[in-house]
């Protein structure tokens, strides 16, 4: 075993005094505040008792849902539209700079809780006044070298609370993203089924304008031939203009959706309008829509589960604040070689070493950081407020879409029937007049009846299909696609 050098000895007679104080600051180290021990009962009887589960419904299928839920809309322009979405989104974008934030700031927070440590070298030239009565000035050369550490001892747990924080503070920011998501694929979904039942009832509002002009002709004819009134002619007019006029809101709603699309796919106003134009069938949900277990759904909406971590992520920050309330210890080594000469560095013998370990108490700061403590606290309480906010609006949304779902189909179903019977007498008006028993008027104005019926039904089928769109919503399905 060779011996130790001069070096190391005066080193290991620095550091070995210091081994006592660092073990008992290990061996004290704790944790102050309140442990986090999960989130508290929201509506524990709606979850228990599942009520807002409608297993009566044949429309419901207790089958696990699919998270890319807009594949059962079978629309192959909707699932690129969300694809595309979920990918260059403006919103979706921020949501996930923020996140990359979180995550760097709990990266900072894990290295806050080490030591820092720094190099340092000096070159000096001095000349000094005398200070006898010689009248002799000194000069002289400086040339060191050193390196430096400091250390906060986390007795009483700050730091390990500061991480706690920012590591819930960083899965919150994980779960708002995927709340961006989940809102994204939803708006664009609504979007676009708005902008085809605009679209078709524009096409069908076209055919009655049609119409309606062929019935004006018919009757100037009739007026001519003395069969048919001015008052005839005056209600035909209006019965066109009335459509006309109806026309208006729907391009303009028309147009707006096709910005709105673009604009959710990070796109210029008119940058999908080529794609978008040519007519197409509204998309219709599935026979048979999957929720399988809302209750459990729910616990893991995204919007939940951000409320969840932010709530222990404002636990974590009581305990953050009640340590600032006690002393800290800050251990500062520094090691240095120097003299007068460059060469004086490489001489080991003229090590230099300071040790010093600092303790610091805010003990009279006339309240400060019990303020701080008390505002925590508050902070705490406001954010588990807010989770239990966000599982009620949860349930409120799971009723209100299966609600609307339920009640979508029975419109659906009478509004179908009602296009039948418009669609059987047509049929039967027809007949008539082809065995020349009513007039071609009558034809005219049935078949306008039957459009009317079938704008009718394509508006309860596209509030159906919305309904069905809420409920994916509702269930927090759209994320990590």
């Amino acid at each position: 075993m060779q011996p130790l050098t001069p070096f190391t000895r005066r080193f290991l007679q620095q550091f070995t005094p210091l081994a006592p104080l660092t073990l008992f600051t290990l061996l004290s180290a704790c944790s102050l505040g309140p442990d986090y021990a999960g989130p508290p009962e929201a509506a524990p009887h709606a979850l228990q008792n599942a009520h807002f589960v409608r297993t009566d419904s044949a429309s419901m299928s207790a089958s696990m849902p699919v998270n890319q839920w807009w594949q059962g809309l079978s629309d192959p322009v909707l699932n690129d539209l969300i694809a595309r979405a979920l990918q260059a989104n403006p919103n979706l974008n921020i949501a996930k700079a923020r996140l990359q934030q979180s995550r760097a700031a709990l990266h900072l927070e894990q290295a806050n809780a080490l030591p820092s440590g720094g190099a340092s070298a000096i070159a000096a030239r001095a000349d000094l006044p005398s200070l006898t009565s010689s009248g002799k000035s000194t000069d002289f050369n400086l040339f060191t070298t050193g390196f430096d550490a400091t250390w906060e001892v986390d007795i009483f747990g700050g730091h390990r609370r500061s991480i706690e924080a920012a590591n819930a503070s960083a899965a919150a920011a994980e779960a708002s993203l995927a709340d961006v998501q989940v809102s994204l694929a939803a708006e664009v979904a609504n979007a676009y089924i708005s902008l085809r039942e605009r679209q078709q009832r524009l096409a069908l509002g076209e055919r009655i304008m049609q119409l309606q002009q062929q019935m004006i002709t018919l009757t100037q004819q009739r007026l001519t031939h003395g069969t048919a009134t001015s008052l005839d002619l005056i209600r035909a007019q209006n019965q066109l203009d009335a459509t006309r006029a109806d026309q208006v809101p729907l391009r303009t709603d028309y147009e707006t959706y096709e910005n709105q699309l673009a604009t959710l796919l990070g796109q210029e106003p008119g940058a999908l309008d080529q794609q978008l134009n040519p007519l197409a069938p509204l998309p219709l949900p599935p026979a048979s829509v999957a929720i399988g277990d809302p209750a459990q759904l729910l616990r893991h909406r995204p919007d939940i589960r951000a409320a969840e971590r932010t709530l222990a992520a404002d636990t974590a920050k009581i305990g953050q604040a009640e340590a600032a309330r006690y002393p800290s210890i800050k251990l500062l080594g520094v090691i240095g070689l120097g003299g007068t000469q460059v060469s004086d560095m490489t001489h080991l013998d003229d090590f230099s070493g300071i040790i010093a370990p600092t303790l610091s108490w805010s003990f009279l700061d006339f309240g400060r950081n019990a303020a701080r403590v008390d505002q925590a606290e508050q902070v705490r309480n406001e954010a588990e407020i807010k989770y239990r906010q966000s599982v009620l609006e949860a349930l409120r949304d799971a009723e209100d879409s299966l609600s609307r779902f339920g009640h979508g189909r029975t419109s659906v179903a009478t509004l179908a029937r009602t296009k039948a019977a418009a669609d059987q007498s047509l049929g039967l008006v027809q007949q008539r007049y082809h065995a020349g028993t009513t007039t071609s008027i009558d034809v005219l104005d049935t078949t306008r009846q039957q459009l009317v019926a079938q704008q009718n039904l394509l508006q309860a089928e596209a509030n159906l299909t919305r309904s069905f769109v809420a409920i994916q919503k509702a269930l927090g399905l759209g994320w990590g696609s």
